[in-house]
């Protein structure tokens, strides 16, 4: 009870306050901009961020994180265009609703099951908070460094068809932050005599550049456009009581969501594909699915955002990232030298609380301002996307500027950004490198300090969770062994022909 009513009195301040309702609000606006997005708003912000005080700056970036998805089902929906790629999969029913004339309805829904699985998934991550607090401490080095591992594996097989370019990836990533001066004698690594490089290569450099500048240019490169105008008219609250009658799908879609979040490298798009599937199978109607099925909106939208809130576990408690927007948090909680990880639960508990309140009261502050302006968002999105292209590279730079006044930074970023985009136009995952960089980081770090106590390869495994997790390790690499092999076959298999066809038809 404590650390709730201390909680609440960290979340009281007024700073707390203005950072919440501008995160909600702009996250919804950011969201609802296609080919913005959350990665690249938070990239942008990020060396703001580290002016404030922690919980201020977090409380800033869970709500642009928490309330995105909100905003990017309105031009899914109403116009067919998803404004962050999570939201894809609501235009499979959402867009079919708008042209029967139900836009309002499939708003309403959308709205409805997004703050039913962010709510379902912060209540798990409060109910779970005494299990981290009590497992969290037996953490040593050598369990951190297995789930880092673990982490970086489950990120690169979580690319299906792309698992050996995400690999790779993941590996240069690990590689760019072994540059500059090792943590523990100082000795220069891979610097070739050049200064600049002695200080190694910053973490929110490459983000900027990877997510915010690669985006900018990708906007400016396209053909220029905007999104067509579209008005809603009907009542948007209707959903929440149609909800009520599909709290079935709500749920499980919410759970899947949950489960999903905990797990690094799989987040909204496996929690949606789960739920959506779920929900097909478990229907009266199956037809309906892609052709505007109420069930279809409200699984796809509750998984997805169910997941924020989710995420946060292993972050909080082992201080393990699990996808590229909780990685740029952990680098706002390092620069406030608030390592997230057993001792916060500890020590900081109240901190903790803070958190997920904020989190509960963005949804909050979302769902009301939806409800009501709508129409108005659907005014500030008409925004030509090379308008939008120019407005990202300005403040891209900007914000990379003010991290060290280097104009070098400048350079390294935009060298990142051209490298970002020839990634996207090649369908290539970002993802894998800043997960590499972050979760290298810790590897190195938890693996040169548990050395100093092992003597032999088992005593790395002696104790129960590293055993736990080493063995989850196998099985997932075993897992994804039988899945390529099983795929391997199926594609050995003769396909019938025609003639066969009509053959066994006679």
């Amino acid at each position: 009870m404590d650390n709730l009513i201390s909680g609440f009195a960290i979340l009281a301040q007024w700073q707390v306050v203005v950072a919440l309702i501008i995160g909600s609000v702009g996250g919804v606006i950011i969201g609802a901009l296609p080919g913005v997005g959350a990665a690249v708003a938070i990239a942008i912000l990020l060396p703001a961020t580290f002016a404030f005080e922690p919980i201020v700056g977090l409380t800033l970036l869970l709500g642009i994180y928490g309330s995105s998805m909100y905003g990017g089902a309105i031009p899914a929906i109403l116009i067919n265009t998803p404004g962050t790629a999570v939201n894809a999969l609501t235009t499979y029913d959402g867009y079919p609703m708008t042209k029967r004339g139900e836009g309002h309805r499939a708003l309403s829904l959308a709205y409805s099951a997004s703050f039913f699985g962010g709510i379902f998934s912060i209540l798990c991550l409060i109910i779970l908070s005494p299990v981290l607090a009590w497992v969290a401490p037996h953490f040593g080095s050598r369990e951190i460094f297995l789930a880092a591992f673990m982490g970086i594996l489950l990120v690169v097989l979580a690319h299906r068809g792309q698992t050996f370019s995400a690999a790779m990836l993941a590996s240069f990533g690990i590689f760019l932050n072994t540059v500059g001066l090792e943590p523990v004698k100082y000795t220069k690594r891979f610097t070739f005599d050049q200064s600049w490089l002695s200080s190694g290569i910053n973490l929110i450099v490459v983000v900027l550049g990877l997510f915010a500048i690669s985006q900018a240019l990708l906007l400016l490169v396209d053909r220029d456009h905007a999104p067509g105008e579209a008005h809603v008219k009907g009542n948007i609250f209707a959903g929440l009581k149609e909800l009520l009658g599909l709290k079935r799908i709500a749920t499980v879609s919410s759970s899947l969501g949950v489960l999903m979040g905990m797990v690094p490298g799989t987040g909204e798009f496996t929690s949606q594909f789960l739920s959506y599937t779920y929900a097909q199978k478990t229907s009266k109607d199956p037809d309906k699915f892609g052709d505007g099925s109420p069930e279809g909106l409200v699984a796809s939208e509750a998984a997805n955002n169910a997941v924020p809130g989710a995420a946060m576990i292993p972050l909080l408690a082992l201080g393990i990232p699990g996808e590229a927007l909780t990685a740029m948090m952990l680098s706002v909680f390092y620069v406030h030298n608030v390592i997230p990880g057993p001792q916060l639960f500890a020590d900081q508990m109240d901190f903790v609380m803070a958190l997920y309140m904020a989190l509960i009261l963005l949804n909050v502050i979302v769902l009301v301002f939806l409800l009501f302006s709508t129409n108005l968002l659907l005014k500030i999105i008409q925004i030509p996307t090379r308008f939008l292209g120019v407005m990202i590279l300005t403040l891209s730079f900007v914000g990379v500027f003010s991290l060290r006044n280097s104009v070098t930074d400048c350079a390294i970023a935009a060298g990142f950004g051209v490298f970002g985009l020839i990634l996207k136009r090649l369908n290539l995952p970002i993802v894998p490198i800043i997960l590499g960089m972050v979760l290298g980081g810790i590897m190195e770090v938890k693996l040169r300090s548990a050395m100093a106590r092992v003597k032999s390869p088992l005593d790395f495994i002696d104790r129960p969770i590293a055993a736990i997790l080493f063995v989850m390790i196998l099985l997932i690499i075993a897992l994804h062994i039988r899945t390529l092999v099983q795929e391997h076959r199926d594609r050995l298999k003769p396909q019938p022909t025609g003639d066969e066809d009509t053959t066994q038809q006679g």
